[in-house]
């Protein structure tokens, strides 16, 4: 820890106001170092951790922290705010902040380090120290441990544990906070990868099980791996010491993580999950009451959720993971709606067929392009091919994205179910997704065979079983009877409405012409450009996909609108930073020309890191001008067979000059809203200017010393 923090990367009397200036604060110290090379770089990797869940603590803690090409040896920064700074955390504002800066290929050393330290987090007298230090260098003395916590165990070690080492903590007898004498001490040294040896707890045996405390393992992870992962680690095995349960956790760090015992884990009366991201080989807790929630209630009502799991022990509810909710279906607080769930759920299917689109539709645009429109007609490669024909290579590339393409409804549809009802879902909802193309019901078909799919096989997975069949549900009976069931609703059901709903549906987008079509296209170019590849965007593409498994005039028409507007928030941000460079970082300068090609190839999220710096100027002027490009694009009636390219499927669109038209006139209206917005809140506030002024003579100063990264 030693070379991590320093007293230069130390402020007591942090004056920052929002969570944003209080990193940018910290981050300064880092550049002014060498150790972050692009302050605005790194700022933006930051925010984009933050968007992916707030990381303020209960306790007055707030641990901004991401792992960053910028960032270029790991660093931890530290804050103290008189005031407060909202972190998102439930009980109010932070005035601990650590800014924890991971290089992007942290090697596990110094991963295991941040770990531990998020540990330490968890520990109250530690904290109480950090609030009564005096002076920068007691303070980072006390964060490397060369100080001891007052009351705490002054024996260390002088490594710490390997990332991802689980703990086992035995019920205390007497013990009030510390260590319990069954764990490792936080000094002890080991390896941690996935090719480790399992992790021991002591075996039980027959004389003391009769007397023998509650058991419960646990599995901790976050998106990075970082900071939460562990100190849901470190509240679930304190709360386990305050209940007298023994408790053992598996934190799945970002860098791999050592499997427990499996003789740990067959004696386990019970298992929690604390989890943003998929639990790795989580069929190894199978029939065991589980508790299965987002990372944050880990860290914030530990006690709850061993109260919980204990209750369910007690009821003879022995779930497992086949039959727990999914973290697609449970990521995040308790109490989250249905609503937010099914998103979920949606966008799980969506996400895996994603690759399959962008696969496909590349290798038909690439058929089309070389063996024109007749392509479609020339007979299996399998049964001809010439070698020295174009034709025949034509095809193949046709064919292969044809195939590709025939998997969408089925990926759709199982990976909806997956995101319900983990693996078990998969089988059904392939089932599902084929029956859904057999009877013409296309994408709407899909969607509702992958709903169906991960309902059945949630509510078979909720039925009590005997222990004896338990070990066959996942491999036999499930996939049987959730398939039967499946298939029924599809075939004789629900399955006929549904194909009449997409023929209507086809039809009208047939017919689309004049007013409705402009209007149409407004809509997807508005969503299109709301979230730059969120839900919103993935719904309109969905939606212009599925027209392409049974293409029209209208089905075309949307599909070219839908890349047309995708392609302007990036080419307009480009367009700007090029036009009026000084209203820009020097960063968003450099992203600028990256995006020209990302715009270009239909890459919406290169507009990401221009909204995730000023949201409330880039993202409206982005919907602006993805809105006339849709109109436009719909006006002009221009057509599009491929779901995928960008510009370079331009011979695959019907009225190419106007189509590109349209996207210039997107392009020319996001860039002047950008930069009329942007202009007037520089010359608006002469604080602002003088505020830029000084950031880039500090900026100058920094680039002096320090490389900027590639």
């Amino acid at each position: 820890m030693s070379d991590m923090i320093t007293a230069d990367l130390v402020d007591l009397d942090l004056a920052a106001e929002t969570k944003e200036a209080a990193a940018r604060s910290l981050a300064e110290r880092m550049v002014t170092l060498g150790r972050v090379t692009d302050l605005d770089g790194f700022l933006a990797d930051v925010a984009a951790r933050e968007a992916q869940m707030p990381t303020g603590l209960d306790g007055g803690i707030g641990i901004p922290h991401c792992r960053s090409a910028h960032v270029g040896e790991p660093t931890l920064a530290f804050g103290r705010s008189a005031r407060g700074i909202d972190f998102g955390a439930p009980d109010g504002p932070a005035d601990l902040i650590f800014l924890i800066a991971a290089p992007a290929g942290a090697d596990d050393a110094h991963l295991t380090i941040l770990s531990a330290l998020a540990r330490r987090l968890m520990n109250e007298e530690f904290t109480t120290a950090l609030r009564s230090a005096t002076d920068a260098s007691a303070a980072a003395a006390l964060i490397r441990g060369e100080e001891a916590t007052p009351g705490a165990s002054t024996q260390t070690a002088p490594e710490t544990p390997a990332e991802g080492a689980p703990q086992a903590v035995a019920a205390p007898s007497g013990a009030e906070g510390g260590e319990s004498p069954q764990t490792a001490p936080e000094g002890a040294a080991e390896t941690a990868a996935d090719s480790a040896a399992p992790v021991t707890a002591p075996a039980p045996t027959p004389e003391a099980d009769a007397g023998a405390p509650f058991r419960i393992v646990a599995v901790t992870s976050c998106p990075t791996g970082i900071a939460h992962t562990y100190m849901a680690a470190e509240a679930l095995e304190q709360a386990g010491q305050q209940a007298g349960v023994e408790l053992v956790v598996e934190p799945q760090g970002s860098s791999g993580f050592n499997r427990l015992d499996p003789a740990v884990i067959a004696a386990a009366d019970a298992v929690i999950f604390a989890h943003d991201v998929p639990v790795r080989e989580k069929e190894r807790f199978a029939g065991k009451p589980t508790v299965d929630v987002g990372v944050k209630a880990g860290i914030n009502r530990p006690a709850e959720l061993i109260a919980e799991v204990r209750g369910k022990a007690e009821r003879g509810e022995a779930t497992g993971p086949a039959a727990a909710h999914t973290p697609v279906e449970d990521a995040g607080e308790p109490g989250e709606g249905y609503g937010t769930k099914l998103r979920k759920w949606l966008m799980s299917g969506v996400s895996y067929m994603v690759p399959f689109v962008a696969a496909g539709g590349l290798l038909i645009a690439l058929g089309f392009a070389i063996g024109g429109y007749t392509v479609d007609k020339v007979p299996s490669v399998a049964e001809h091919f010439a070698w020295g024909d174009h034709m025949s290579w034509a095809a193949l590339l046709f064919q292969i994205g044809g195939l590709a393409f025939s998997f969408l409804v089925p990926v759709l549809a199982g990976y909806i179910a997956y995101g319900m009802a983990d693996r078990p879902g998969l089988v059904p909802g392939f089932v599902g997704g084929s029956i859904a193309l057999t009877i013409n019901a296309g994408f709407l078909g899909g969607l509702a065979a992958g709903l169906i799919a991960g309902g059945t096989v949630m509510a078979i997975q909720r039925a009590r079983v005997p222990a004896a069949l338990r070990g066959i549900m996942p491999v036999v009976v499930i996939p049987l009877i959730s398939s039967i069931v499946v298939g029924f609703l599809m075939f004789l059901v629900v399955g006929k409405p549904i194909a009449e709903l997409q023929k209507a549906l086809t039809d009208w987008l047939s017919g689309l012409s004049g007013t409705n079509a402009i209007i149409l296209g407004v809509i997807l170019g508005l969503m299109m450009c709301f979230d730059l590849g969120g839900p919103l965007n993935k719904v309109a593409y969905t939606f212009a996909v599925g027209g392409l498994a049974n293409p029209n005039e209208g089905s075309l028409k949307v599909m070219a609108a839908v890349m047309a507007a995708g392609m302007v928030p990036p080419l307009a941000m480009a367009l700007a930073t090029t036009v009026r460079g000084k209203l820009f970082t020097r960063t968003e300068r450099e992203n600028g020309k990256a995006a020209w090609v990302l715009g270009a190839s239909f890459i919406t999220e290169g507009a990401i890191p221009f909204a995730a710096a000023d949201p409330l100027r880039v993202i409206p002027s982005a919907m602006a001008g993805g809105a006339v490009t849709g109109a436009l694009s719909m006006l002009f009636e221009c057509t599009l067979r491929a779901p995928h390219g960008g510009v370079f499927v331009i011979p695959l669109i019907g009225h190419p000059v106007l189509y590109l038209v349209a996207i210039a006139a997107g392009t020319a209206v996001s860039s002047a809203l950008v930069i009329l917005l942007k202009g007037a809140r520089k010359t608006g506030r002469p604080d602002q200017a003088a505020e830029s002024a000084s950031d880039a003579e500090g900026g100058a100063a920094a680039e002096a010393k320090v490389p900027v990264a590639a």
